[in-house]
């Protein structure tokens, strides 16, 4: 952990709603004026997309059908917790971005699939903000957690997780549900080895709950909508949580644990700027005394 130069490490698995959750912190940044240096997680894969290609076909020949990107052997962590310890020291460290679609390649100059250069974070950031897989992973050589100063998860229930997945890869990339669910299986040791572990060393989870029958996820016509999910925020440490106050602000929460609210899916924006702002402030705080 670092005073003067506070990492925040936001942890979820692919279509877990990242994106949504780094749009509100991006809301947050702007209205508290904080300045932040963004790592993507796929910026640290160590395969671009044609020779991740290769290594699966490869790894499949030679007996392992579990290779994926939830693996370490995927990913360059050593270097990501490289960058992680360097800016937790002196605000510095590089990053590089994975290009997915045309529009990133005309930004970035190369093909899609690929990774841009590396380049410096910059020094004039107020904070570190991880985005990916593996925000808070351990491993026997490689261990986040420790070094980010707020972890948060975010993941929906199994079946959730696995009808936006089927939904996203047959739309996006013309995949049919046996194909996603050969993938699906093939990330699962992994998934459970890799994954699982990282929610129970965040400081905050918020987790989607659908409140539909999701029995069978690969016969879902659709994915279930914020109305018709519930929200479970579960806080590791609750010591100093205003919980009445959070309750009074967001409409038809209540606590179902002494450290976990429920709330209504569409209140997920409002219940983490309610949550997250006073903490991001007090990250500032003690960076402003310690400077």
């Amino acid at each position: 952990m670092s005073t003067k130069h506070p990492i925040i490490a936001i942890t979820g698995s692919s279509g877990a709603g990242t994106t949504s959750v780094k749009n509100i912190f991006d809301h947050i940044f702007r209205r508290e004026h904080v300045k932040a240096a963004y790592i993507e997680g796929d910026a640290f894969h160590r395969y671009d997309r044609q020779a991740m290609k290769e290594k699966m076909a490869e790894e499949e020949r030679n007996g392992n059908r579990n290779f994926s990107h939830f693996s370490p052997e995927a990913n360059i962590l050593d270097r990501l917790q490289e960058v992680f310890s360097e800016f937790g020291r002196k605000g510095r460290g590089q990053t590089r971005h994975y290009i997915h679609d045309e529009a990133e390649a005309k930004i970035y100059g190369s093909a899609p699939g690929t990774f841009s250069e590396w380049s410096s974070l910059g020094e004039e950031s107020d904070l570190l903000f991880y985005e990916g897989l593996h925000g808070c992973v351990k491993t026997d050589t490689v261990d986040l957690a420790p070094l980010a100063d707020l972890k948060i998860g975010v993941v929906p229930v199994i079946n959730l997780e696995w009808i936006q997945k089927i939904h996203r890869d047959k739309a996006s990339r013309g995949y049919s549900t046996d194909a996603v669910m050969d993938v699906i299986l093939r990330r699962m040791p992994d998934y459970v080895k890799y994954i699982c572990p990282q929610f129970a060393r965040t400081d905050i989870n918020f987790q989607r709950v659908p409140i539909v029958d999701t029995s069978d996820p690969f016969i879902a016509r659709w994915i279930p909508t914020a109305d018709e999910s519930m929200i479970v925020i579960r806080f590791a440490n609750p010591r100093g949580i205003d919980f009445p106050y959070l309750l009074s602000m967001i409409h038809g929460s209540f606590m179902s644990r002494a450290n976990s609210i429920v709330a209504p899916g569409n209140k997920l924006d409002i219940a983490m700027q309610l949550i997250l702002t006073p903490l991001i402030l007090q990250l500032m705080e003690r960076r402003r005394r310690a400077s």
